[in-house]
C-alpha cells in the first residue's frame, strides 16, 4: 500500500489521489502544511510527500526517514525545499512551474487597474473609448509569471522595462535594476527568494533603503513573488518620509503574522492568494500528479498501473471569461475579481490586542478562500 502524506490545501486531492484513479490501494492522510514535521513524517513512513509553500522541506525534517521516494510541491516556488538535501538522499523533487502564471499577472493588471483606472487603455492598443495614460510596467524577474505579465501588458500596448539577469537580453528584458526602479510607473516583483549563499544575484531584501530611495513616490510597488524580497523594516521607515507611496503586497516578510502597522500603510493588502485561481490551484496539482505518476508509474517504481491521468478538463466548470472579450470593455475588468473584498477581510482579521493578523487567522484566509477564476488569454 502508498502512503501519502499531504497538505490538505491542495486543490481537489482526493480527486486526482484515490484508489480508483491509481489503480493502487493507497493510503491519504491529508493535514494542515504547518503541522507537517519530523514526528508526523516517522509516524507515518509516508512514500510521497505533497506540499505547498508552507511546508519547510529538509534535514531536520527528513531525518532518520527512508520511506519518502518523492516530494511535490504545488507551488511555483521552491525556496521552501532544500533541494540538496534530497538530491543527496536519492529523493525525487517537483514542484509545479508555472501553475499560476495567469493567476499571478491578472492579480496584478487587476492592482493596478484599481489604482490606476485611467491605465485601462493605452494609446496603442487599437481599443477606442476611454482616454488613457499608457503605462510603463516594471517587472523585476522574467521568468514564468513575470513574462506572462509582459505578455499582457504589450497587448495592452504598455511599455515595458524588465530585468532579470539569469536570462538572455530580449524585447522585454531590456532595462537595468536601476532604470527599473527610476523609469517606471510600476513596478512588480516576480523572483524567487534566494540568499547570498544560494546566488550570485540573490533576492532577500533585494528592495531596501537604497533601492526605495530611488523610487519616485508616484511609482507603485507590488510585490506577489515572496516577502522577504522587500525588507519590511526598510519599507516602514520609507512611509514615514513618503507616505503617498503606493504598495500592493500579497506576500510579508513575516508572514503569517502581519502587523496592523504595516497594513495601515498598504494601498491594497491581501493574504498570499495571488495565486488562487481554480485553473491555478487544479494545474498544480495535475502537475505534481503527473510527476508521482512518473515516479511510481510503469517507468518508475512501478507501484501504480496507470500512465497518465488528465482530468483538469472534467474538473473544471465553464469559463465563460475571456480576455480577448474583456479587453473590448476595460472599464469592466476590475469587475471579474474584487480585489479590495480580499483587502477588507485581511484588515479585518487583525487581532485587536495583538496589534496585527496572526499566524493561524492568516491561514484561515487562505484555506477557505473562494477561488476566482481565471480570465482565459488566448494568445
Amino acid at each position: 500500500m502508498l502512503t501519502i502524506l499531504a497538505d490538505s490545501n491542495i486543490a481537489h486531492l482526493h480527486d486526482y489521489f484515490n484508489e480508483r484513479i491509481l489503480q493502487q490501494t493507497i493510503n491519504v492522510i491529508a493535514v494542515a502544511g504547518r503541522d507537517i514535521d519530523a514526528a508526523m513524517i516517522a509516524e507515518y513512513q509516508p512514500d510521497a510527500l505533497l506540499i505547498r509553500s508552507v511546508t519547510q522541506v529538509n534535514a531536520e525534517l527528513l531525518k532518520d526517514n527512508d520511506s519518502v521516494k518523492y516530494v511535490g510541491s504545488a507551488t511555483i516556488g521552491t525556496d521552501h525545499v532544500d533541494q540538496d538535501y534530497l538530491r543527496e538522499r536519492s529523493i525525487y523533487f517537483s514542484n509545479a512551474a508555472g501553475c499560476s502564471k495567469h493567476s499571478v499577472a491578472q492579480y496584478v493588471l487587476t492592482a493596478i487597474f484599481n489604482l490606476r483606472p485611467q491605465s485601462l487603455v493605452s494609446n496603442n492598443s487599437g481599443i477606442s473609448g476611454s482616454q488613457a495614460v499608457p503605462i510603463k510596467l516594471g517587472i523585476i524577474g522574467l521568468g514564468n509569471i513575470g513574462s506572462t505579465l509582459a505578455g499582457y501588458a504589450a497587448d495592452l500596448g504598455w511599455q515595458v522595462l524588465g530585468y532579470d539577469p539569469l536570462v538572455p537580453a530580449s524585447d522585454i528584458n531590456n532595462a537595468s535594476f536601476e532604470q527599473v526602479l527610476t523609469q517606471s510607473d510600476v513596478i512588480s516583483l516576480h523572483v524567487p527568494l534566494t540568499r547570498i549563499e544560494d546566488s550570485d544575484y540573490p533576492t532577500y531584501h533585494l528592495i531596501d533603503k537604497q533601492a526605495l530611495a530611488k523610487i519616485a513616490n508616484s511609482t507603485i510597488l507590488i510585490n506577489s513573488a515572496r516577502g522577504p524580497v522587500i525588507s519590511e523594516a526598510d519599507l516602514l521607515l520609507d512611509f514615514d518620509n513618503n507616505p503617498q507611496r503606493q504598495v500592493v503586497l500579497d506576500v510579508f516578510e513575516h508572514e503569517p503574522v502581519v502587523t496592523a502597522g504595516l497594513l495601515n500603510k498598504l494601498s491594497i493588502a491581501t493574504p498570499h492568494i495571488a495565486g488562487y485561481t481554480l485553473e491555478g490551484k487544479l494545474r498544480g496539482t495535475q502537475i505534481i500528479f503527473d510527476e508521482f505518476l512518473n515516479v511510481f508509474g510503469p517507468q518508475g517504481l512501478g507501484e501504480v498501473a496507470v500512465e497518465a491521468v488528465y482530468l483538469m478538463d472534467e474538473l473544471l466548470p465553464e469559463n465563460p471569461y475571456r480576455w480577448q472579450q474583456l479587453k473590448q470593455a476595460p472599464e469592466q475588468l476590475p469587475k471579474f475579481y474584487d480585489i479590495e473584498a480580499d483587502d477588507a477581510l485581511l484588515r479585518e482579521s487583525v487581532d485587536n490586542e495583538a496589534h496585527a493578523v496572526l499566524g493561524p487567522d492568516f491561514d484561515a484566509l487562505r484555506k477557505n478562500y473562494a477561488l476566482r477564476r481565471e480570465w482565459l488569454f488566448d494568445n
